[in-house]
């Protein structure tokens, strides 16, 4: 587990290099908000976490019977932190937006139309 990282993944460097394309400044992994979402838009109060499919447990109920029961305990503890940040962040007045692996790796347009819809600029 030391190998696994917890910010620069795949998934992460796709969605920054989306934005770069289209010219959209961010701000990495911001400590001072709830779960250090990996990209956050102060301006517009928006934070976009990244998931990991496995790791922050998408379709959670319908595989967690296959997990040994540390890895089954281990994801159930992420979902619920996720779900804590995603609250506090959303008390605080934050627009949160998730976007799982799955999706960047199916269709990049539509993440990226999702972003732009969320920060209040034109979907094209």
């Amino acid at each position: 587990m030391s190998r696994i990282r917890g910010k620069d993944t795949g998934p992460e460097r796709t969605v920054s290099r989306l934005l770069a394309d289209f010219g959209i400044p961010w701000e990495s992994h911001a400590r001072d908000l709830p779960g250090r979402p990996d990209f956050a838009f102060r301006d517009q109060r928006v934070a976009v976490f990244v998931d990991g499919d496995f790791w922050h447990g998408w379709r959670f109920p319908v595989w967690r019977v296959k997990l040994t029961p540390f890895w089954e305990a281990k994801i159930a503890a992420n979902r619920a932190r996720d779900s804590r940040n995603h609250r506090k962040l959303r008390q605080a007045g934050w627009t949160v937006v998730r976007i799982w692996e799955h999706q960047i790796e199916a269709d990049e347009g539509r993440v990226i139309a999702r972003l732009r819809s969320a920060l209040g600029l034109p979907t094209w």
